[in-house]
């Protein structure tokens, strides 16, 4: 099971220890967070002390009209030994009653000072990036015209060399060989590079090439969107092709259906160019304009004129 300690949260995000610095190994399983409002009222069922504690300016003003009796009462039953962490927002001070039984739980207490709802979104956007279920996958993954490409193929096709090419004409790397791809919600699938890859391509003959040492920060990036997938196929003259375009092939990755477009390889043709070809041509197809309408509306008024002139 994926995990994240309290420690990486810390380090990532704009909170800060307020107590509990000796717990911040504790582990959080769970990417969704509870704004506890009705176990504040005293009603526990199906609540979810599994995951992230966080109190609003909401559920403090609450707590404010209670004796201090009955705010140790809700902070016991909403600190248990699975809480990972409690988060206080807008920088209110922590109540002694948290900061007790948070103590005696072994949990950690993290102040912010951001308003509570995007204290929430960006505490979830974090942990559903980390524990989110991941797939690798062998091929180059670059940004080509801000459109994250997945170039695909057999071994020594030549992607690795192609993403070079694409870099030295002002694309960025964002994972060579190996590129590992998480859902974060039904339309959209990021990728990055496993960290021992991170801004490396590996060319036959020349070895491992640190992209940014010799290109620069601006030649690789740490994630992107998967929006193309091109497979780069070895033209032998035994691989039938779609030459018009008309139909579309898509790749299942979890739940997401991705555009994938098959180009053949062979010797002579400037596959950096095609490259960069599809992927203009695609974000096209996503701004309304297709090519291949086009054509067919055309073709269809020439068949008609020939059919009126004889």
């Amino acid at each position: 099971m994926q995990s994240v300690s309290v420690a990486e949260v810390v380090e990532n995000l704009s909170v800060r220890i307020a107590y509990g610095e000796e717990y911040m190994d504790r582990l959080i399983y769970s990417s969704e967070v509870s704004r506890p409002g009705l176990i504040l009222t005293g009603y526990t069922d199906y609540f979810p002390h599994e995951r992230v504690q966080l109190i609003g300016r909401t559920e403090m003003s609450y707590l404010e009209i209670k004796t201090s009796q009955e705010r140790y009462e809700i902070f016991e039953t909403m600190c248990t030994e699975d809480t990972p962490m409690v988060v206080v927002s807008r920088d209110m001070d922590i109540p002694t009653e948290l900061i007790e039984v948070a103590d005696d739980n072994h949990i950690p207490i993290l102040i912010c000072k951001s308003k509570t709802s995007r204290v929430l979104s960006n505490i979830t956007n974090f942990l559903e990036s980390r524990l989110a279920d991941r797939i690798s996958m062998h091929g180059v993954f670059v940004e080509v015209f801000g459109m994250g490409v997945l170039l695909i193929g057999a071994s020594g096709v030549g992607k690795s060399e192609t993403g070079l090419e694409l870099i030295q004409r002002g694309h960025r790397l964002v994972a060579d060989d190996r590129v590992e791809f998480h859902q974060t919600d039904e339309r959209t699938i990021i990728g990055e590079a496993p960290a021992i890859l991170r801004n490396l391509i590996e060319i036959r003959g020349l070895g491992i090439i640190d992209v940014m040492h010799l290109y620069g920060v601006s030649a690789v990036r740490l994630s992107k969107r998967l929006e193309l997938i091109i497979d780069l196929v070895v033209d032998d003259g035994t691989v039938e092709y779609d030459r018009l375009g008309f139909d579309q092939e898509t790749q299942q990755i979890f739940d997401v259906e991705v555009p994938k477009i098959r180009i053949p390889v062979k010797i002579g043709r400037n596959l950096s160019t095609i490259i960069e070809s599809a992927a203009m041509n695609h974000r096209a197809m996503l701004m309304g304009y297709d090519a291949k309408t086009t054509f067919h509306q055309r073709l269809a008024e020439l068949i008609q004129q020939n059919s009126e002139n004889n």
